[in-house]
């Protein structure tokens, strides 16, 4: 019994002092934390933050020194200080003294053709290639793809030759059927992304109660489709206002350019008058800014969308 008695007194006695010399080592060898995946540490943070308001910077600077050099004198255009002697006479010059209303009109006749014919021709072309099976659907949109890589430079002599022999250099409508081989391609594909997302049941719901294809699309399809018409739209407006060197070479003389092209006769070899062309700028820039607060909400979602199954 005095054997057994020891035996059990040794066994305690070596699990305690295992134990305690196992406790002195954890606490002797620091604990090493793991930060939850997804949270930054305090420099990520700071080089995060430090980072954001460097390009908001960036990207807020040129616009913002855009709007005070219109107000600015002629004399003053370069300086860095900012206003000291206020004036509207740069507004008052481009609104007054030049073809500025008329480059607007021609714009906006150019941008909204471009923008209703190219979101109509890119939702039914990416409607019927999402939906329908025919001979020739693959080449078209690798075709539709190819457009796209072709740099402006390059095309600009062809299509010129093709819009003279036609009979439409100096006409509207030649700028429209420009635009629209530039914002078609990449509107088709992106609508073709977004209605493969749509379910087709829908379809087959609309032709059970005796819709035509055309009428599937237009009546059931299309209300589903804002978000991807919206970038649609977007993307054909701003392909309108913002091109320059289509519309510097197919439109000539000053009352038939558009904003883009009437915003280059401020500043060129003979003169530069950079409080008009900032003035003007600024102006351009209205419209556009409004249709984005118009199209942002739908905007996300919209590319998005187009983005994940296209």
């Amino acid at each position: 019994m005095s054997t057994d008695a020891s035996a059990e007194t040794s066994t305690e006695t070596v699990t305690k002092t295992t134990a305690e010399t196992t406790d002195e080592a954890q606490q002797a060898t620091p604990v090493r934390k793991f930060r939850p995946r997804g949270e930054r540490g305090p420099l990520a943070s700071v080089g995060l933050h430090v980072t954001l308001l460097i390009a908001a910077a960036v990207a807020v600077l040129p616009p913002l020194w855009l709007l005070v050099t219109s107000f600015k004198p002629q004399s003053e255009a370069f300086s860095t200080a900012l206003v000291k002697d206020f004036t509207v006479a740069n507004y008052d010059h481009v609104l007054n003294d030049t073809h500025f209303l008329s480059w607007l009109a021609n714009s906006l006749l150019v941008v909204g053709l471009t923008t209703v014919i190219g979101v109509f021709i890119s939702a039914t072309t990416g409607y019927a290639v999402s939906r329908f099976k025919f001979p020739g659907m693959r080449p078209l949109m690798w075709l539709l793809l190819i457009t796209q890589m072709f740099p402006v430079a390059v095309l600009i002599v062809p299509l010129y030759n093709l819009l003279a022999s036609l009979g439409l250099l100096n006409q509207p409508v030649g700028l429209v059927i420009t635009y629209l081989t530039i914002a078609v391609p990449f509107c088709a594909w992106m609508m073709k992304g977004y209605f493969d997302t749509v379910p087709v049941e829908i379809d087959e719901a609309g032709r059970v109660d005796g819709l035509n294809p055309f009428g599937t699309f237009w009546r059931l399809i299309v209300p589903l489709a804002k978000p991807g018409l919206a970038v649609t739209g977007f993307y054909s407006f701003i392909t309108g206002w913002a091109e320059v060197a289509y519309a510097s070479a197919f439109m000539t003389g000053e009352e038939n350019l558009t904003l883009a092209g009437g915003l280059q006769t401020f500043v060129n070899q003979y003169t530069s008058d950079w409080g008009s062309l900032t003035a003007a700028a600024v102006i351009v820039a209205v419209p556009a800014a409004v249709i984005f607060g118009f199209a942002q909400r739908h905007l996300v979602s919209g590319l998005t969308a187009g983005a994940t199954k296209s």
